[in-house]
């Protein structure tokens, strides 16, 4: 049974806490964010009114079935593995994680692999020092809320000087609209580690009257000289509302590349913020996403220099059918005393319905004089001329708009880490844009 949000508060949230056998200082933090859920404002995106969507229901704990192997998990979760499924892997059915499977040449150099809820208590001293400490419950109401219920999730720690070679991936299956699905994925990677993560979030809804609600978080501390690489692809039910703030914090010499495939096929709201911290720092940030039908999304991409020489690129690219809409918003800001940083921006939009929307809005805020920033933006049809030169060599009009599109989409989808997930994405670009 879902319950709204106007009645939930400091004793649900704490109800919750204690029903789950979760540590006291976490009960009463929970606590703390279900207070401030009832006091908090949403969000105000830019030209998208949250009010009209459906907010206030987080569902009811529906935790899934645990497995021993990953043999042994349901059929629409196996599916959308890859084949080879000998690697790291966490699997979240629903409300909880109900597979985790970490190699041994891992666990022996000190890799920690779990589920955030069993890191609160098994790895407190980590856990406390960075959960919600970049994202934090009182930013708004959707952040208290998932401060309050959050449940599930990940958490990954890689140790000083280790390099993981193989991806490590999570994910995140819902298959019931009525449950809460608000997972958190935490990544610490120690000095001068190197680690690949795959996030892949999906739902099988079916036919369904509820409003599944994944409102997530995923936080990325990248320590001295480490660097992460993340990628995530979306690709939720249109009765499903996705959620996703991202933020990455980045110490001296860190680097995070984020690649996003925002296919979600409802209503999303996504953040995704790079806070370059350290000197030296950089930020590569690539996403893409498709909007169907009467979708309304507001994606937003930050870079934000603290640091000396700090490096920041950020590319979204976005293709918009039928009467769907997108708010891209692009933000640079170098705050005063990051000198010689470079910040660098571009969105662009595909328009392939009349009726379909694209805003495109390119931000530079600059504190600092002795810096390099810029930014490119576009909203326009399919290029006739690159339609007609594909026509003149014997390709007809839908398969010349078909790859110019993919084209268009390419430098993302070729930066998937995964063979296996690439494949999966480029069949969900054919699904969206038939």
């Amino acid at each position: 049974m879902s319950t709204p949000i106007s009645s939930f508060g400091r004793e649900a949230a704490a109800a919750i806490a204690r029903s789950k056998n979760e540590p006291a200082w976490l009960v009463a933090w929970r606590e703390e964010a279900g207070q401030l859920a009832t006091e908090l404002n949403l969000p105000k995106p830019e030209k998208l009114p949250l009010t009209r969507w459906t907010l206030d229901q987080y569902g009811a704990n529906r935790p899934g079935q645990t497995v021993a192997s990953a043999a042994d998990l349901p059929a629409p979760i196996a599916a959308l593995l890859p084949e080879e499924k000998n690697g790291a892997l966490i699997v979240q059915h629903n409300s909880s994680v109900i597979f985790t499977q970490l190699p041994e040449e891992l666990k022996a150099q000190g890799v920690i692999l779990t589920s955030l809820e069993d890191a609160a208590r098994n790895h407190e001293e980590l856990f406390r020092k960075h959960f919600m400490t970049a994202y934090t419950k009182d930013e708004h109401k959707l952040a208290a809320v998932h401060a309050a219920l959050w449940n599930g999730g990940v958490f990954l720690y890689v140790p000083k000087n280790v390099e993981i070679a193989a991806p490590i991936q999570a994910l995140l299956f819902a298959d019931d609209a009525e449950a809460t699905f608000m997972p958190h994925v935490l990544v610490v990677a120690d000095t001068h580690s190197r680690v690949t993560f795959v996030e892949q979030v999906a739902s099988t809804l079916g036919e369904t009257s509820s409003t599944l609600l994944h409102n997530s978080a995923v936080e990325v501390f990248a320590k001295a000289g480490a660097t992460v690489q993340y990628a995530a692809v979306h690709q939720l039910d249109d009765s499903a509302i996705d959620i996703a703030y991202r933020r990455a914090i980045l110490d001296n010499d860190a680097r995070i590349e984020w690649i996003v495939g925002d296919l979600h096929n409802g209503n999303a709201i996504t953040d995704t913020k790079s806070v370059l911290k350290g000197n030296g720092s950089t930020s590569d940030s690539k996403i893409i996403s498709i909007g169907t039908g009467k979708q309304r999304m507001s994606l937003t991409t930050q870079a934000v220099h603290f640091g000396l020489s700090t490096e920041s690129d950020m590319i979204t690219r976005a293709v918009m059918k039928e009467e769907a809409t997108a708010i891209i918003n692009g933000v640079t800001k170098i705050e005063k005393g990051a000198t010689k940083s470079n910040g660098q921006q571009t969105e662009r939009v595909l328009m392939l319905s009349p009726k379909a929307r694209g805003d495109a809005n390119p931000i530079l805020l600059i504190d600092e004089d002795d810096v390099k920033a810029g930014h490119a933006a576009s909203v326009g049809q399919v290029n006739a001329e690159q339609i007609y030169y594909l026509m003149s060599r014997g390709i007809s009009r839908s398969e010349a708009e078909r790859l110019i599109i993919h084209g268009f989409l390419d430098p993302v989808v070729s930066e998937i880490p995964l063979e296996g997930l690439r494949e999966q994405l480029h069949r969900i670009l054919e699904r969206k844009l038939g």
